[in-house]
């Protein structure tokens, strides 16, 4: 079992799948669960979609099967497995497969249990997107990414990606007092902006709207007073706003600077958007899990908030089912040019999907039984 888990994670790392590129590994993945059992395909975005058993509920597991840019040579080392991708999110990818297999050769629960590997979750989400979009059906659904295995998380806060313009008269350089700066302009704003969101000694990063600069970008040519700017602003925000009212903000700080400056024009546009999402603690899939970290790590389990964004909000929102992020790694080591995943906490995230997945089934019986 060991061996087996090992040698898959490690031909999952083997194959280099940065954003854009997934075809190998998702060609790979249809191949090696059809052999487990599975009913596997690829879809006309690449996405791997594997279903087996069935019954009344259906219960997703979906993980992301492109990375970041950068191989990292695979090799297994002091009980840690290196590569690109162990831990975000090759090794939640393929201990969700392998705990579904687990329990599928000893017997097929009274469920539908999709496996999902979407493409492009390092980019603009193409793959969960078109899933959704595709009339994906589920009762309950587990995204695997590094939460660490001993914690569950239970909520993101949403985001807005932000394009911001300005305009101005230009001029000689040698005379800079007649004009507007654009580039000068663009500062004062973001200034502004940060001014009325100051992310400085915050209680509680996971319920304030934060701002970050992310990019910036303008001028022309030497001796040219800059005459145009953009700026790109990524904006994380709690559950108890909508990306509208954020936007409706932000938008009254535009028109306000505007106002001050009728020499300079300013637009603005969203790029995307992403509402926050929390799954309700008390649900029977954080039960679920919670009951299954406990019983194999022989210690409570503990649940996350995180102030990132992720693909659990879009299918909790969408569909509106209970949805959290589980997974074994540390995330920090996520992007990194030395991820590592330790072997001993993989080994267990497989035996906790295993136990949720069982657990998740006869609770969702014993409540369907006494409504």
């Amino acid at each position: 079992m060991n061996d087996n888990s090992v040698r898959l994670l490690s031909d999952l790392l083997k194959i280099y799948s940065p954003s854009g590129q997934e075809s190998r590994i998702a060609d790979f993945l249809v191949k090696e669960l059809s052999t487990l059992g599975f009913d596997a395909k690829k879809d006309i975005v690449g996405n791997v979609i594997a279903e087996i058993g069935q019954g009344e509920i259906a219960i997703l597991l979906c993980g992301h099967i492109d990375t970041v840019t950068g191989n990292i040579p695979v090799k297994i080392e002091n009980k840690k497995v290196y590569g690109r991708g162990a831990v975000d999110a090759k090794g939640s990818m393929a201990a969700m497969i392998l705990a579904v297999s687990a329990i599928t050769k000893e017997m097929i629960p009274p469920a539908k249990i999709i496996v999902a590997g979407v493409v492009n979750e390092e980019g603009n989400s193409t793959g969960i997107k078109h899933l959704i979009n595709g009339g994906l059906e589920a009762d309950y659904a587990i995204f695997g990414e590094p939460s660490g295995v001993d914690n569950l998380t239970i909520g993101y806060k949403g985001s807005i990606h932000l394009k911001i313009s300005f305009k101005t008269q230009t001029g000689h350089s040698s005379a800079p007092w007649l004009y507007q700066n654009a580039i000068e302009k663009a500062f004062q704003l973001w200034e502004q902006i940060k001014y009325n969101y100051p992310i400085r000694n915050l209680d509680s990063p996971y319920q304030a709207i934060t701002p970050c600069l992310i990019k910036i970008r303008g001028g022309q040519t030497n001796s040219t007073v800059p005459s145009k700017c953009e700026m790109r602003i990524d904006i994380r925000f709690p559950r108890r706003y909508t990306p509208e009212q954020v936007f409706a903000e932000i938008s009254n700080t535009i028109r306000e600077f505007q106002f001050l400056n009728p020499q300079v024009s300013v637009s603005s546009e969203v790029l995307g958007s992403t509402p926050a999402f929390e799954v309700d603690k008390k649900s029977l899939l954080v039960r679920a899990l919670s009951w299954s970290i406990r019983k194999t790590r022989k210690k409570s389990a503990t649940l996350l908030r995180k102030t990132g964004t992720g693909d659990m909000n879009l299918l909790g929102q969408i569909l509106n089912v209970p949805t959290v992020t589980y997974g074994p790694g540390d995330s920090r080591l996520d992007h990194t040019p030395n991820e590592f995943i330790e072997i001993d906490e993989y080994l267990d995230s497989i035996q906790i999907y295993k136990n949720t997945i069982l657990r998740l089934v006869e609770l969702h019986k014993k409540n369907r039984e006494s409504d």
